[in-house]
């Protein structure tokens, strides 16, 4: 399949705002998966100073597209192993979701993930990964850039269980455009299909399923907050 970029002005036009945090219910799931906002959250981190290495590029809402359909031409790599506090697992990601596939595959390089949290727990639904509660994610992602991703949910695939995906933005977002720095992997078994259309599935869990299982059943709190934080150690390209 002949991959196509997207121009920077067309993604321009589709930047208006999103839609609203969803909450956890107790007689359903939640038909929407946004961007957690965390500024509530927000610690003073005062034991510990991570110097975050700083690049002279920085990602942009004009020059995102354009990056990752050249950075993706010489990629051969697929799988990503994520290694947490409660264990690990490993996607797939699929070849023919170009920018997500790029865009997840480059923010594990720049170490991106690790330190992160699975901050947001539904129980029989989804974990959502990506997000913390210090400031240090914060300092990386304003190394790396301010940018989203156009949704790609047209190449067939659907949101069985183990599906990793990308929520939207938290901005008022009617062409669901993704917010990059986040992802979420569904639990339902056999699989969560009213987000088929609305989110971008780019990958698979082939490996240790068991562990994002046990993820999704610790105690949460408010806003699906695990009460206990659960790092991700580490993000490795394979």
């Amino acid at each position: 399949m002949r991959l196509t970029a997207i121009p920077a002005s067309l993604l321009l036009l589709l930047f208006v705002s999103c839609g609203e945090s969803t909450k956890k219910s107790n007689d359903k799931v939640e038909q929407k998966i946004t961007k957690t906002d965390t500024s509530s959250q927000i610690e003073q981190d005062t034991t510990e100073v991570v110097e975050v290495e700083k690049d002279t590029f920085r990602l942009t809402e004009e020059n995102a597209i354009d990056f990752f359909f050249n950075y993706t031409k010489d990629l051969k790599k697929n799988k990503v192993k994520i290694t947490t506090t409660m264990g690990s697992f490993t996607v797939e990601l699929y070849d023919d979701v170009p920018y997500h596939k790029a865009n997840f595959i480059y923010l594990a390089r720049k170490k991106y993930f690790d330190s992160t949290q699975f901050h947001r727990v539904v129980k029989n639904f989804i974990i959502q990964g990506g997000n913390s509660d210090d400031r240090r994610t914060a300092r990386k992602r304003s190394n790396i850039g301010r940018y989203l991703l156009p949704p790609d949910a047209k190449k067939g695939y659907k949101h069985h269980r183990g599906t990793i995906s990308m929520p939207s933005s938290e901005r008022d977002n009617p062409h669901k455009l993704a917010s990059p720095y986040e992802f979420f992997i569904v639990v339902t078994d056999p699989g969560s299909y009213h987000l088929d259309g609305s989110y971008t599935p780019f990958g698979k869990v082939i490996s240790g399923m068991d562990v994002v299982d046990k993820i999704n059943q610790v105690p949460v709190g408010d806003g699906d907050w695990p009460l206990k934080n659960i790092y991700i150690l580490k993000a490795e390209v394979l």
